[in-house]
This record gives C-alpha cells, structure tokens and sequence, in this order.
C-alpha cells in the first residue's frame, strides 16, 4: 500500500486515520499548511465527538492510504479546537480580481503526499460545501498577494481559469456557448456560399452588342446589288404587269389574283 503521486485535500479528510497500532483516530477535520510556501505539512484528526482535543499528525507520518482509510506510524501531537483555528490557511479565503471585487473563494486544493507541495488551489464561486459546485483551477503563479482571509490576482473574472469541475447550471451555460458558436458558424458558411453563387453565376451571361445610329447608317441593304440583278428584277415585274392586262395579251389564268 503506496501513497499516490497527488490527492487531493477534501478526498484526504473524508479518510479515518489509522495508526501503527490498530487505532482509530478518526476522520480528517482541517489541514496544516504554511501559505507563503504553499505547502502542506500535516492535517488534524477528530478522535472523538465527546472530546475537544484534537489530534495532530505530520505528513511525513502517513505510509499508505486505500478507499476508507490512511495509515500512519507513530504519535500524533495532541491539541485543541481553539489553538488550531489560530494556524494560518488559505482555505476558505476570498479570491479577488485585479479589481479587488471578490470572484469566490479558495475550497480545495491538490498537493503531493511525500513533499506537502501545493500544485494548485481549486476555487468556487459560492458556498463549497453544496454539492455540485463548480471549481476552477487556481496555480501558485497566479496569486499576486495573501493575506490572511485574502487572496489577491491579477484576473479579470474566473473565465480567465480553466474549468476543472463543472455544476449542472455551468455545463448548460458552456453547452449553450458551444451551440450558439456553432450556429454562427453554420450561418457563416452559409452566407458566404451565397455570395460566392451571386458572385460566380453557373450560366453564361449573353453578349449584348449596343446597336448605335452610326451602324445603322453605314449599312446599305442594297450593297452588294449588282446591274444584271437590277435586270433581272425589272423584267419579272414587266411580265407580272402584262399578265394582268384586260386586252387579251395576258388571259390572267396563270394570276393568283384573278
């Protein structure tokens, strides 16, 4: 039974301490920090609900931990309520923006079990003791100050860190973002497909030519025309006129008009 290579606060006090020698010391009620190094160096048991006293252990104690319980070896340091509630931490601390208006406040937060090293601070926005609350992740780089009951950055909202844990009203807020970014894209695509019709029509345009008075003029429906077929034309109305006569010459049977 090894220790992990990170865990996470919360899941450690939710855990019975167990010693070497079989006791029960109870569940994990806060932890042992030094802030300004972000570092966790031991956390406090409840052996009992009838006792006031407390019990310290070190992290250095603890040797394995499984689905209930964590194990340690040797004594823990005994303490009280009162004293305890002295020691500085940044749980439950207010995080404010650059702005120092409040964005929510410091929950949880995930550490190394052989070193106490703080990877980084979870943060919620309301109470963190309702189930299904968001938390977002808070790195050690972005904290510009701490105080005491204060944490200070230079964020303009908590959008500005990445979401790790996500409520059921934050999840219908991001899954109403995404379809509403898809719906623009769609409307996008589809109108750029529609300029490209009107701008690229598939038939082919017909040539107009503009007709001018200077065409008109320049052409000659009798050019062209040479002097026999000036004859020819002049005889064929000749014959039609002679046809026609009443005198005989022409008997008009052969004169569609008669």
């Amino acid at each position: 039974m090894n220790l992990p290579d990170q865990i996470l606060l919360s899941d450690l006090l939710h855990h019975r301490v167990r010693c070497d020698q079989g006791l029960d010391h109870g569940p994990g009620v806060m932890p042992w920090m030094h802030p300004p190094v972000h570092r966790l160096l031991g956390w406090v048991s409840r052996p009992s609900a009838l006792r006031v006293s407390r019990d310290v252990w070190r992290l250095d104690q603890s040797r394995g931990i499984n689905e209930q319980e964590v194990f340690v070896k040797g004594q823990p340091a005994v303490s009280d309520q009162i004293t305890l509630e002295r020691l500085p931490t940044l749980l439950d601390a207010d995080l404010l923006d650059r702005d120092g208006e409040r964005l929510g406040l410091v929950a949880d937060f995930v550490f190394i079990p052989t070193t106490g090293k703080i990877l980084h601070y979870l943060v919620s926005r309301s109470d963190p003791r309702l189930p299904g609350s968001s938390r977002w992740r808070l790195t050690t780089d972005r904290i510009v100050d701490q105080q005491p009951g204060m944490v200070s950055t230079a964020l303009r909202g908590l959008d500005d860190l990445p979401l790790v844990h996500s409520s059921v009203r934050q999840g219908l807020i991001k899954r109403s973002r995404h379809w509403r970014d898809q719906l623009h894209k769609m409307g996008d695509r589809a109108s750029d497909r529609l300029e490209g019709w009107l701008e690229d029509p598939p038939w082919e345009e017909p040539v107009q030519r503009s007709w001018k008075s200077s065409d008109m003029a320049e052409m000659d429906p009798l050019e062209g025309w040479d002097d026999q077929q000036t004859d020819n034309f002049s005889q064929s109305t000749e014959e039609l006129r002679r046809r026609r006569r009443p005198d005989g010459r022409g008997d008009g049977q052969d004169d569609p008009w008669v």
